[in-house]
């Protein structure tokens, strides 16, 4: 987990935010590396919408241009298969070599060994600070809390 986090809780979801990564409207994190590098991943809100995942792909090669909202892959758990979207417009610079081998580590560390795929480029202009995702948040999980009658 990020040294530094932002607690976050309503209704029954409960996490802790990394407080110096950008979050995306679609759930992902993404955290600055070194050379305007972006290491991403999903959020512990997105990994718990898919539940389990057991596989996945790229179809992008390190090196390969992406534009934001461009398919880069997909992850495959128990109930479907989803696309996996670039945050970030600029160079596909390769997935995580430990989801070869434990691909689970999405779920059950999302912020941490979890992470999905690099890019160096820029972030999308809708990715958000901490403060502005539990706010995207907020309005989601009223959303569904509504669907149910809650």
């Amino acid at each position: 987990m990020a040294a530094s986090t932002v607690f976050y809780k309503r209704s029954t979801f409960v996490t802790h935010l990394p407080a110096e990564a950008l979050f995306s409207p679609s759930h992902y994190w993404l955290m600055p590396e070194a050379d305007n590098v972006w290491r991403v991943g999903f959020t512990k809100f997105a990994t718990r919408m898919l539940g389990d995942l057991v596989d996945h792909q790229f179809e992008k090669q390190s090196g390969e241009n992406v534009s934001s909202g461009e398919i880069v892959g997909s992850v495959e758990g128990f109930k479907a298969i989803s696309d996996l979207y670039s945050p970030v417009t600029g160079s596909f610079a390769g997935g995580n070599p430990a989801l070869q081998k434990d691909p689970e580590i999405i779920g059950t560390d999302p912020y941490g060994e979890g992470w999905l795929f690099r890019i160096a480029g820029t972030p999308d202009a809708r990715c958000t600070a901490v403060e502005g995702y539990r706010s995207l948040l907020d309005a989601t999980i009223d959303r569904m809390l509504e669907k149910e009658g809650v």
